[in-house]
This record gives structure tokens, sequence and C-alpha cells, in this order.
């Protein structure tokens, strides 16, 4: 008697609802992590040579460039190679819905790149791990979260790892730990605010819309800042010719940017929360031990103790909400 045995192939979806097979899935999902954690490492570093190592102390600058180089991509592949659709945003809703994201994105990008002046590669990616604390204290404040004290708890836990961090650091500037603080809380508040005014709408964007959109508000933003803070040094040293920053530099910096930002809304569309959180832990280590053997950081068993402590933490939390999600679904 013969037996037919049925080929099964287990299919999963991504968070795009695409279906496909899971050995497949895990393919892509490696190829994601790989080129996003390339790509910010990449844009880390690439930042940190041009405002620490350079005559380049603009970061206001900086960002601004990347905006507007990632604002005229935008533009030509959505209005002149039509690669995918605008959203024919009104007015209204674009100054209502995402004039909000672009300013708190043009913060935390101005105040980040400002703390690479001042601190070390390694000594910011540990104060990232505040990231999930901070977006759930600015859930709570704008209603997207309920208090639960398990998880407050344990934000508790990664700030005080995060402050073994800073006890352990050897070049520590207040000054600028005072700015990376403040990015990661404009951050924290401009991935809320995405949740209530874009994701709780029912409107979705893709990678390129979202530089359409976005990057032009930033832009906006940043010009303001930039007229009172940086304008006359900038112009002093255009005029001087001061600057050896060569224009292919710059640009080879953008497209850096662009592709990061490309990587970030790719991963987020073709993977879980989780994976890329998981995925950030591991690129943060990347960091840390790359800045300490290209750019000479010190690194201190308390700096590292703090570190795992906080890392800890971090996979403590994503792991409770991974199986809240998975309760509420069954």
């Amino acid at each position: 008697m013969a037996l037919r045995h049925k080929q099964v192939t287990t299919v999963s979806s991504f968070a795009d609802g695409t279906k496909i097979p899971n050995t497949q899935r895990a393919v892509r999902a490696y190829f994601y992590v790989t080129v996003w954690m390339t790509c910010s490492i990449s844009v880390i570093v690439f930042n940190k040579w041009l405002l620490a190592y350079t005559k380049f102390h603009f970061p206001i600058t900086l960002t601004g460039w990347h905006m507007a180089f990632c604002s005229l991509v935008g533009f030509v592949c959505i209005r002149v190679l039509k690669i995918t659709k605008s959203h024919n945003m009104s007015y209204e809703d674009y100054m209502r819905r995402v004039l909000p994201i672009g300013l708190l994105y043009a913060a935390s990008l101005w105040m980040s790149n400002a703390s690479y002046i001042y601190l070390s590669v390694s000594f910011i990616q540990m104060t990232k791990s505040l990231m999930p604390g901070l977006v759930y204290v600015s859930g709570i404040w704008l209603g997207n979260q309920k208090f639960r004290l398990s998880v407050a708890a344990n934000m508790c836990l990664i700030a005080l790892g995060v402050v073994v961090c800073g006890l352990g650091e050897e070049n520590l500037v207040l000054h600028g730990l005072a700015k990376q603080l403040t990015a990661l809380m404009f951050e924290a508040t401009r991935l809320a605010m995405i949740e209530i005014l874009i994701n709780r709408k029912g409107m979705k964007m893709d990678p390129l819309q979202s530089l359409y959109y976005v990057c032009p508000a930033c832009f906006c933003a940043l010009a303001v800042p930039f007229y009172f803070v940086e304008y006359e040094e900038v112009a002093a040293v255009v005029q001087a010719k001061s600057l050896d920053i060569r224009a292919h530099v710059l640009l080879l910096n953008g497209l850096a940017a662009f592709a990061l930002n490309i990587a970030v809304f790719l991963l987020i569309g073709k993977t879980s929360a989780l994976t890329m959180n998981i995925a950030g832990v591991i690129k943060d280590w990347m960091l840390i031990f790359f800045s300490y053997f290209v750019f000479k950081a010190p690194l201190t068993a308390l700096n590292l103790g703090g570190y795992v402590f906080c890392c800890a933490g971090v996979v403590l939390y994503q792991f409770q909400k991974y199986r809240d999600m998975h309760r509420e679904r069954t």
C-alpha cells in the first residue's frame, strides 16, 4: 500500500501583509537587517568623522543637507519618475499630521548630530537604551499607553544602567550629554506622534512617500536655527575657503543618509518591531567596539557592565511587549 506524502510549506507574513514561506521570510529578514545595520553604522561613523575630526563642525548644516538631498530624491521618484503614488494630501492635513512629525524629527536629528562633537560613538549608543522608556513615557503622556508598574520598574532599571554607563565614561561632556538626551526625548515624542497622527488615521506610507512628505518639513524647520546659530560661521568659512571637505564627500554623506532612511522604512515594513529592536542591540554593540578600535574611545568595565544591564532590560521589555501582543491576537 503506497503512502502519499503531502509536502507542507509553512507560510508566514511580513508586517506589510505579504505572505511567503518561512524560509524565504527568514532570508529576507536577515537581508533587510544586514542592509539596515550596514547603512546605520556607515552614517553614524561618517557623521562622527565629519563633525568631530574635520573642520565641519556644523550639525544643523549637515542635517539640513541630508533633508534637502532626501527631499529632492523623493520628489524626483514620485513626481518625475512616478515610482510610487503620492497621497495627494491637502494643505490642512499636511500641516496637522506631517508638519509636527517633521519638526520633531528635525530637532531630534539636529541634537543627535550635535552630540557627536562632544561624546564618543560608544557612549551615545549606550544612552540610546533609554529609548523604550522615553517612548513609553511619551505614550502615557499622549494617551497611547497605559501605565503598568512592571513596565515602569523595568524602565527604571534601564535608566539605572545608563547612569552606571555615565559614571564609567572617562570623556563625559555634560553639554554633549544634554544634547543627546534632548535628541532622545524629541525622537520618542515623534514616534508616539506618528502613531496618533498617521497610523491611527489609516495613512500608510512607503519609504519614498515618507521621504517626500517628511523631509521637506524637516528642512524648513531647520532653516530657522541654521540662520540664527550657524549661518554667520558657515558663511565665514566658505568665504575664507578654509573648509577642507570636498563636494563629493558631502554627496556621499547625503547618499548614505538617503540609503539609511530607505533601509529603516524597509526594515519596519518587512520585519517585526521585535526583530528591529534586537538587531538594534547587536548593532549598538558593534558600534561600541568599532568606536573603541577605530576612534580610540576609552571603554571601562563600568561602561560595559552598565550597558549589559541596559541591554538585558531592553530585551526583557521587548519580550514582554511581544508576549502581550501575542496574547491580544489569540
